[in-house]
This record gives structure tokens, sequence and C-alpha cells, in this order.
């Protein structure tokens, strides 16, 4: 299995870019389309404005019965109805980096309730949370998010309780990007 994943913004790609939008801090360049490529892109793409390199890795702040409950959850991706997405790129703050992983952990579950929240809009909306930090890229975090139209409130939703938790106290920039899938590809 290949972990690596490259979100290339430019003019071509499986999904039509709706809008890109700074939430905190500044946002990427506009671009029409976006390319999600189960690889690392190691050479710059014709007419693509931005590449975001990341890769899967284990659920760092999940203990055992919250992985088995999202596992049990948790869609695959790619669903035929999945054809609205929006990727999250974020990076937190030095102080965040600086808390020992228990301390992060406290925060993120124990008082912001991070999963226990997303369990609550699965499997309407599935997701996919990629790392960047260990790569050198502008950002610590990719999340992307799959779900059907009849979900887009339910996703605002979920995006609004994240966004007012302790954890967000924390991020320093952070960029939405919605999207919906060619329908032709």
């Amino acid at each position: 299995m290949n972990n690596r994943y490259s979100f290339v913004g430019g003019k071509q790609g499986q999904w039509q870019v709706v809008e890109v939008r700074g939430v905190i801090g500044a946002a990427l360049e506009p671009v029409e389309r976006l390319d999600v490529i189960n690889d690392a892109v190691t050479t710059s793409l014709a007419e693509s404005a931005w590449v975001l390199q990341s890769f899967i890795s284990n659920i760092r702040y999940s203990k055992r019965d919250e992985l088995t409950m999202l596992r049990a959850v948790q869609p695959e991706l790619n669903r035929a109805e999945a054809v609205v997405a929006v990727l999250i790129p974020i990076k937190k703050s030095a102080q965040w980096w600086e808390l020992a992983q228990d301390e992060r952990r406290a925060i993120f579950e124990e008082e912001s309730h991070h999963t226990a929240v997303g369990l609550e809009y699965l499997p309407g909306v599935a997701r996919r949370l990629l790392h960047c930090r260990d790569l050198g890229e502008p950002f610590d975090f990719l999340t992307w998010f799959e779900f059907a139209p009849e979900h887009n409130q339910a996703f605002d939703e979920l995006l609004q309780r994240m966004r007012t938790s302790k954890e967000w106290d924390y991020v320093e920039r952070e960029v939405e990007v919605r999207l919906e899938r060619d329908r032709l590809s």
C-alpha cells in the first residue's frame, strides 16, 4: 500500500474547485481543479499552482476502543454518491507542538472530544487525516472529507463544532477548499 498522497491544485484533476478560502491566515492560490494522486509528486506538474504532499500514518491520539468505533462506521472514500469534498489544510502553533503527546491527547479528546464529535457525523461524512509536518510542508495536517450533497448542512455543523473547540486555539493557519467531483471522470 502506498501511503503517500499529493493534492495538486491547478487546471487538471477530477475535482472542480468551488471555493478556496483562508479561514485562519493566508489562503492557497485559487485554482480551477484539484487532482488527488496516491503517490509523492516529485516533479512540477504542468499548469499546477500548488502541490501539498502528505502521508497516511497511524492514528496518534486515539485509544483502542475509539479506533474500533471509528473503523466500524467509517465508510470507504470514493463512494459514488460522495460527489462533494472538502480539503482542509491545517497548521498548528509551536505551542501545540511543545506540549507532550499526553497533553495534546487531553486537549484533543478530553476537552475537545474530537473523535466523539466526528463519530456523530459518520457514515454520512467520510474523512481521512493525512500528515505533512514531517515532510517539511507548509501545513501539519490535511483533512479530506467526502459526502453526498444532502450532508452539506451536517458537514458545516461538524466544522463549526470543531472550530469552537479548545483544540482550535492552537490552529494558526487553516484553509478550506470546497470541491465537486467532475461527473465526466
